[in-house]
């Protein structure tokens, strides 16, 4: 078997949420699996027990923990976004943004004409930049 590496999104009961509001921003974006959990198993029955989604190119992995931990997502992982269009990107940064943070505004940093950083409502990271 070749080896494969992904991105492994652990959320706290908002996984299938997650997954499914980004396959929905972006074109192309599919979920390919879903294994829940089932009667008896350590977690909340229904709740994700391993899923992966893709975005573009990449395949990501998600579950929904049944163990509480002291931690959470930060900014030191992030997705970076090559937008083809700043219509794209702006749409992108207002969708991911609503009920998030933002780390970064939408500006011209000199790097990039225009890019933004910004936590989501699940507190994954994001960096838009215009390609």
């Amino acid at each position: 078997m070749a080896m494969s590496v992904r991105p492994f999104l652990m959320f706290e009961g908002r996984a299938e949420e997650a997954m499914n509001f980004y396959v929905s921003l972006f074109p192309g974006g599919k979920v390919a699996d879903v294994s829940r959990y089932g009667p008896g198993e350590p977690g909340a029955e229904g709740s994700v027990k391993v899923a992966s989604f893709s975005l573009g190119e990449q395949t990501v992995m998600c579950i929904d923990s049944p163990v509480k931990h002291a931690f959470t997502f930060t900014p030191s992982f992030s997705f970076f976004v090559d937008c083809g269009s700043e219509d794209e990107l702006r749409r992108l940064a207002a969708e991911l943004g609503e009920g998030g943070t933002v780390l970064m505004g939408l500006a011209n940093y000199g790097f990039s004409r225009l890019f933004t950083w910004l936590n989501d409502r699940f507190g994954v990271s994001w960096q838009l930049n215009l390609a």
